[in-house]
């Protein structure tokens, strides 16, 4: 099983409001094939968190209603698990975020892969490759 950070969904459901340069492009479509693979059936997860992440970027640039479709299609997809959030969670998120130098949701996929025993994550975030799990970008 592998965890879905927030940008490939944000890769694969916007549609740029003008024509993208090539590495853009070719994101977009590693995105789409991702999706492609869980709606064959591979199981992932992500959590509420980042779904927030998604509605947020979603909202902003494609309205309310597409955001609305998006984070209920990715909460009621029956291959994809959305973990809850805790406060403790946070907290080891925020220590590690400062000890890495990464993002504080970075740092949260970060705990919750480790609480679960994941070692590979699906996203197009540099960042992931300061620790000690596989991306997975293709």
């Amino acid at each position: 099983m592998r965890f879905v950070d927030a940008n490939v969904f944000i890769y694969a459901f916007l549609k740029p409001r003008k024509e993208p340069p090539e590495n853009v492009r070719r994101i977009k479509e590693q995105a789409k094939e991702i999706l492609a693979r869980i709606s064959e059936g591979e199981r992932v997860v992500t959590t509420v968190v980042h779904l927030s992440e998604v509605a947020n970027i979603v909202e902003s640039r494609g309205g309310k209603r597409k955001a609305v479709e998006v984070v209920l299609a990715l909460l009621t997809h029956e291959n994809i698990e959305v973990l809850p959030v805790g406060v403790g969670d946070y907290i080891r998120a925020t220590l590690i975020a400062e000890e890495k130098s990464l993002g504080i949701n970075d740092a949260l996929a970060y705990v919750k892969m480790k609480e679960l025993g994941i070692e590979e994550i699906y996203t197009f975030d540099r960042d992931f490759e300061k620790l000690d799990v596989r991306v997975v970008n293709e």
